[in-house]
């Protein structure tokens, strides 16, 4: 029998966090399987690495819009803002994967750019709240520097990215899952005190 979870005496998201963290799992997982992707085919078209990277986009951006939606607090919104750009960004690159390396190159940097953002102002407000500020803060700063890097230098090349994208997506998704577990264990610890 589920006993519901005790909120007496602590921050409404808090408990609200804990109650939904397999949803950062799900987009841990789906970066990661992204990033073993592109290390295990390096030689990557564009037009595939636009395809596989849309997919993971659209998917990414589906989970964390599905979270905000569906979780209380009023500053659920960042999530809810970060998967409608992680969708809208996704559809583009699936959709138009013909584009040249400098748009795809773009699309993902602002796509990376404006997650870390909302990312980095997430974890500074619930910095007292929740148990893991630090790994959502180092996965948001993580992309807003990898956005960064490709809006500045787009003429790199897509293709000349790839092992920079794959990396980036295994270690994002590894911050996810890792801030996933110490949620699950708060929860599991209120859960037993109870």
């Amino acid at each position: 029998m589920n006993r519901p979870f005790p909120t007496a005496g602590m921050p409404p998201i808090v408990a609200n966090l804990s109650a939904h963290w397999g949803w950062l799992i799900a987009r841990g997982i789906a970066a990661i399987v992204f990033g073993i992707l592109a290390f295990v085919w390096p030689g990557f078209t564009v037009l595939t690495l636009a395809i596989v990277w849309g997919a993971y986009a659209i998917v990414d951006g589906a989970f964390a819009f599905l979270y905000g939606a569906r979780g209380g607090g009023k500053r659920r919104w960042t999530y809810v803002v970060v998967g409608l750009i992680g969708v809208i960004a996704g559809l583009v690159a699936f959709f138009w994967p013909g584009e040249t390396a400098v748009v795809l190159v773009m699309i993902i940097g602002f796509w990376a750019l404006a997650t870390g953002v909302f990312e980095i102002l997430y974890a500074i407000q619930y910095r007292r709240a929740i148990s893991h500020p630090w790994a959502v803060g180092i996965s948001g700063l993580l992309s807003a520097a990898v956005g960064f890097v490709f809006v500045m230098f787009p003429g790199a090349g897509a293709l000349s990215l790839i092992w920079v994208i794959a990396a980036y997506a295994v270690l994002y998704g590894i911050l996810m899952i890792v801030a996933a577990i110490q949620l699950r264990r708060w929860r599991k610890e209120h859960l037993a005190a109870r």
